[in-house]
């Protein structure tokens, strides 16, 4: 029995010795230990491992256009235009009371209870991250806009993703679209609509017109649009050409219009035709006069215009007495006639047709210009034996007038009259010639 017992003292002996001997070897190797892990190293003040800032020890960490970011342990190289929440060095804390429950647990009576570190504070959370607790530990989240790598929060970069129809612009933790000018944001603030610059005070002058993106301005007719592409300027139409109105282009905003001369209506919109004085009653002649419509004006002349040896037996028609001897050498009748042509008339033209109006049985008749064509400027074509054509043989300008005699000659050889066999009568026609070639 006291064997026994000797036995069993020298373990218990034993074993406390042993127990001295590992508690002094621990205190001994605590007191040497002076190695960190990578990335970090020994802090001599602290006596503790204290994290190595790799972006200042080692020269051009980062290559190109990376950004060196140093977190525990090691360093990022990400673009310069990352944004990076730096995380806070962890607190030293001071050794704790042994713990006989899991990380994160701690024990309340017999059992093992969570530990809320968020609640706690007792947690390596970034100020703008949050801290979620779990079981038996706890995670931090980013904020939205932003992923995690490592301990940081580093930017998502929203535009990689196409989420915009038009441009993209990210921002820390955010994006914006923006659209091309003529569209504008949809109410989904990513899709862009076109916008109708019509309805909203577009410069154009006349006419708008609203087009995907755009717009256009176009001008009412007799305008044409500026250089600007807004503004819409009259068009001179009487500048393009002379031949737009018979006599004179007068230019309008938008439109032009043509007038014609005194004397002159507009006939359509661009000709201009004689106003007949005479028919209107648009004229100054007496009671004793005959109005007389020529182009561009009227003339009036006298009822009797017969002049001595001659006397009026009928309206235009004069005649010479066969008892009167200043008769002998004249035409035996005249016959007052009046017509208008105009200027610059093309030639050779007819102009009037004589006619003889009684003709003898076996007479042979010629026609003749008895006088008024000084210039030559007429001359007769006879037709036959009864008729002829008075010819407008050169070009002439008015205003002007001639009055010519166009005498018949006829002759008989079967009718013997005083011993004369010959005889004749004259067309005293005045031409009017106008001032215009209309």
């Amino acid at each position: 029995m006291q064997g026994a017992c000797m036995s069993v003292l020298c373990v218990c002996i034993c074993v406390s010795v042993l127990l001295r001997s590992a508690i002094s070897q621990s205190h001994t190797e605590s007191d040497t230990y002076t190695e960190c892990t990578d990335g970090y190293h020994w802090d001599p003040q602290t006596e503790h491992c204290k994290d190595i800032n790799e972006c200042e020890t080692i020269p051009d960490a980062c290559k190109g256009e990376m950004k060196c970011f140093n977190h525990y342990g090691g360093y990022l190289c990400l673009p310069r235009s990352a944004s990076v929440i730096p995380a806070p060095e962890p607190p030293i804390t001071p050794t704790e009371a042994f713990n006989p429950c899991p990380v994160g647990y701690e024990p309340q009576g017999d059992s093992c209870v969570d530990v809320d570190e968020c609640e706690r504070d007792e947690h390596d959370c970034q100020p703008s991250q949050q801290c979620i607790n779990t079981l038996g530990a706890f995670t931090c989240q980013c904020p939205d806009g932003y992923r995690k790598v490592g301990t940081e929060c580093i930017d998502i970069d929203e535009c990689r993703y196409r989420y915009c129809q038009h441009r993209c612009v990210n921002v820390p933790g955010s994006f914006s679209c923006q659209c091309e000018p003529g569209f504008q944001l949809a109410g989904n603030n990513r899709s862009c609509i076109d916008v109708n610059e019509c309805e909203m005070g577009a410069p154009c002058s006349q006419r708008c017109y609203n087009t995907y993106g755009t717009f256009l301005c176009r001008c009412d007719q007799g305008y044409e649009l500026g250089p600007d592409g807004f503004t819409c300027n009259d068009i001179d139409e009487c500048s393009y050409s002379s031949y737009l109105c018979q006599f004179q282009c007068v230019n309008e905003p938008g439109k032009f219009s043509c007038v014609c001369p005194e004397g002159y209506q507009l006939l359509g919109t661009r000709m201009c035709q004689d106003t007949n004085e005479c028919e209107t009653g648009e004229h100054q002649c007496t009671e004793a006069q005959t109005c007389v419509n020529i182009h561009g004006r009227y003339q009036c002349v006298d009822n009797n215009r017969c002049q001595d040896p001659y006397v009026q037996v009928s309206e235009n028609r004069c005649v010479c007495p066969v008892n009167k001897p200043a008769c002998r050498d004249l035409p035996f009748s005249i016959v007052h006639r009046y017509m208008s042509i105009t200027s610059e008339r093309s030639v050779p033209s007819d102009i009037f047709q004589i006619q003889a109006t009684s003709v003898s049985a076996g007479a042979y008749n010629t026609f003749r210009i008895r006088s008024g064509d000084d210039n030559g400027d007429f001359y007769i074509r006879q037709i036959n034996n009864i008729s002829a054509m008075l010819v407008l043989a050169r070009a002439v300008s008015g205003p002007r007038e001639y009055t010519l005699d166009l005498e018949m000659v006829s002759v008989n050889p079967l009718v013997s009259y005083q011993g004369n066999y010959q005889t004749s009568s004259a067309l005293r026609l005045s031409i009017y010639v106008g001032p215009y070639t209309f």
